[in-house]
């Protein structure tokens, strides 16, 4: 009788995030990995308490290789370093991103680099809720902008769509559609996200600001 196959979270992560990026969330589960994997559902629960940790184990396989140090440099060029890493990452596996938000808290290589841009904040003078803010909005600034290339990219149809759409009635939607289409989604990444930390810095530095509430 053949020795039951051994498997490592290692091989469990990658099966799993192979058949999300194929298939898409709807076809992750325990019965559809073990499959892969060439075993029984039975088996694979030796190793998985459930489709809960399977979901974390795809979270940080996904997270595992962030490089979470960066060089001496002025806050946001730090901010934009780390913003670049995980829109990389997570970038690479559209798929799995309600999967990083749900176990951002859980995935350790998650909670590093949110440790690590706080702790970048927090040198910039960052404290109370204003860190809490001013984390939150630079990581739906990268979660929206993968989603939004995902979903409606300014080269696909939907622009295209409201690029021809009459120039007398919509004027400033057709005219600016026109534009978008020709945007570079680095170019829209980047400049979104200067925008955003310099909307950061002056909140930062208004009269009036309390570093021990924001």
């Amino acid at each position: 009788m053949p020795r039951p196959k051994s498997l490592s979270s290692v091989d469990i992560a990658a099966a799993a995030l192979a058949l999300l990026d194929c298939e898409g969330s709807d076809a992750l589960s325990i019965r559809r990995v073990s499959r892969r994997l060439g075993v029984s559902p039975m088996a694979l629960y030796r190793y998985v308490a459930d489709r809960e940790e399977l979901d974390r184990l795809v979270a940080e396989r996904i997270l595992s290789d962030l490089e979470l140090e960066v060089d001496a440099a002025p806050w946001q060029q730090q901010v934009v370093v780390l913003a670049d890493r995980l829109r990389a990452a997570a970038g690479a596996h559209p798929e799995a991103i309600p999967l990083l938000l749900r176990h951002r808290h859980d995935a350790p290589s998650s909670v590093r680099w949110i440790e690590t841009m706080l702790g970048v904040l927090a040198d910039a003078g960052f404290h109370g809720s204003g860190r809490v803010v001013a984390q939150r909005a630079i990581v739906h600034h990268v979660v929206g902008a993968i989603q939004a290339q995902r979903l409606s990219s300014l080269s696909g149809a939907g622009t295209a769509s409201l690029a021809d759409l009459p120039a007398a009635e919509f004027p400033h939607l057709a005219e600016t559609a026109r534009i978008a289409r020709a945007v570079d989604p680095d170019a829209e990444f980047h400049r979104g996200l200067r925008s955003l930390l310099e909307g950061l810095r002056q909140e930062q530095g208004a009269p009036g600001h309390d570093a021990t509430e924001c």
